[in-house]
């Protein structure tokens, strides 16, 4: 047992479990009303300093205002508890002056597990890495790496994931949509910040995936319902407009963004046939998907013989493919084809969050790969120790799935983006107009192929940002992939990158 885990053994009968009431005392659904959470104290060692903090996990009641008819009083209705861990440094004479860090992951279906128990929070996932993974059972331990150094720290699951459930009588549907994912997740942030006194805290929304489509969302969201202003925005694996990944048939830009990404990937798997460095593959196949291979996509049936033989001798050499392949793909070679050809003689596939890893197809000569390795490498690990971690550490029990990534969430509604593709750029643009104090950190991974990084510059290049402003934008790229914590030299590096986009965005440096 950890020395931190015999601290919480010693305390346990210290500990009490919370029950904040929501709503009129004597009401019908009074029972049912009820937040119920543990209070857990810990501590973990970070650059030879020792740090006490404070977990508060549990569920919170979302209720909804309800308009009384005449003669009947006012109140409201419960319709959602939201699972959320919360961690505060002690020792804190004035929460005016320290950071809080709303976090959340992405999907839509997942928890908030990836960036909890990878990255932010002061415990962590050891798994291996790509080519070198630990197998079961897995460990958990302390996090050198936490940005609880820097920030206080609320991760968030939204309805339907983690432990976080509608209330008796309410339509799961209801919360499974973009807008009233929005809405659940700002009013969360809302109260959780009116109850902790949290108004003057400089504050931050850390997303992943589409969790960046849900932080953009919120900035306006929060900003224009709540009036609640943000100092920063980190966005890790961003897709920002859903454009840039769509491959429709008549519609290149996804084939130009996603091209680096594949020399990126091509050159980690040997298969390049020229000696280059990383940065040297990146700088050539960025300059040829903006440029050449652009121009001949543009041109389509208009493109000549010889001019369509060159482009394609040009992608083959920077993607490890063969002419003939791209050829008869019409120089527009799709994600699935690219990680089940690019190793296809090995009888091997590349993953799509993160293109170092590799897996095994029943059948060799299919068109796509039958999973993404990758997930599956992350799944089993994350999974555990949170299962875990949420029972044994932070003391929260629940006979509920922990739904890391739930597929109850589907379909999910895009009907406010009927006809058009999902883009909440505009959002952000909006957002830091309105408030010129927002700062934005981007952060990518080369080896990503759900928001490739170029797809990601591409939308950042055409958000119609003041020039004024431009420079509130801070990116950071690492070699690895979606999840480009589980790589240890990335995180080490990320977590100074994050610690140090809170400080300048609260005008420490």
């Amino acid at each position: 047992m950890s020395e931190d885990q015999e601290r919480q053994t010693a305390e346990q009968d210290a500990e009490v479990k919370v029950k904040v009431q929501v709503g009129e005392k004597g009401r019908p659904d009074e029972e049912r009303s009820q937040d119920e959470v543990r209070v857990t104290h810990h501590r973990v060692t970070v650059n030879g300093r020792e740090l006490h903090y404070t977990v508060t996990a549990g569920t919170l009641v979302l209720a909804e205002e309800k308009h009384a008819k005449e003669g009947e009083s006012e109140g409201s209705k419960p319709r959602a508890r939201v699972f959320f861990t919360a961690y505060a440094l002690d020792g804190q004479p004035d929460p005016r002056g320290r950071s809080v860090t709303f976090s959340f992951n992405g999907g839509p279906g997942s928890s908030s597990v990836w960036l909890h128990l990878g990255v932010l929070g002061p415990r962590r996932v050891v798994m291996g890495d790509a080519g070198a993974l630990t197998g079961p059972p897995y460990d958990l331990v302390d996090n050198e790496f936490t940005l609880l150094t820097h920030s206080d720290l609320v991760f968030i699951d939204p309805v339907s994931t983690g432990y976080s459930r509608v209330t008796e009588g309410e339509k799961p549907g209801d919360f499974h949509g973009f807008q009233k994912d929005i809405e659940s997740v700002g009013d969360f942030i809302r109260l959780w910040t009116s109850r902790a006194g949290r108004w003057l805290s400089p504050k931050f929304l850390i997303g992943e995936s589409y969790g960046t489509t849900r932080a953009a969302g919120l900035s306006g969201y929060l900003q224009e319902r709540h009036g609640l202003y943000l100092n920063g925005i980190l966005l890790v694996s961003s897709i920002l407009d859903f454009s840039t990944v769509d491959f429709t048939p008549g519609h290149d830009l996804p084939y130009l963004v996603h091209l680096p990404t594949a020399a990126a990937t091509a050159w980690y798997h040997g298969r390049l046939t020229a000696r280059r460095t990383l940065p040297e593959v990146l700088r050539e196949a960025e300059a040829f998907a903006d440029g050449e291979y652009a121009r001949a996509l543009h041109a389509g049936s208009r493109l000549g013989a010889e001019e369509r033989r060159r482009v394609a001798e040009r992608y083959a050499e920077l993607t490890g493919l063969s002419v003939d392949f791209v050829l008869r793909n019409d120089l527009r070679v799709t994600l699935d084809r690219f990680c089940k050809e690019l190793l296809r003689d090995q009888n091997r596939t590349v993953g799509r969050l993160d293109s170092r890893f590799t897996g095994i197809d029943r059948d060799a000569g299919g068109e796509g790969p039958e999973y993404d390795p990758s997930l599956s490498a992350i799944l089993g690990p994350y999974t555990a120790a949170m299962n875990h971690y949420v029972r044994v550490e932070l003391g929260f029990e629940s006979d509920l799935p922990y739904e890391i990534i739930s597929g109850r969430v589907r379909p999910w509604s895009f009907k406010e983006f009927e006809n058009t593709h999902v883009r909440v750029s505009d959002t952000l643009r909006k957002a830091m107009h309105q408030n010129p104090h927002l700062k934005i950190l981007v952060t990518s991974g080369y080896y990503d192929f759900a928001t490739p990084y170029h797809a990601t510059r591409h939308t950042l290049d055409h958000l119609g940002l003041a020039p004024a402003l431009r420079e509130n934008i801070r990116e950071t790229f690492y070699e690895a992939g979606h999840m480009m914590y589980v790589h240890l030299p990335s995180l080490e590096r990320q977590s100074v990158d994050l610690a140090s986009f809170i400080e300048w965005a609260v005008g420490r440096r």
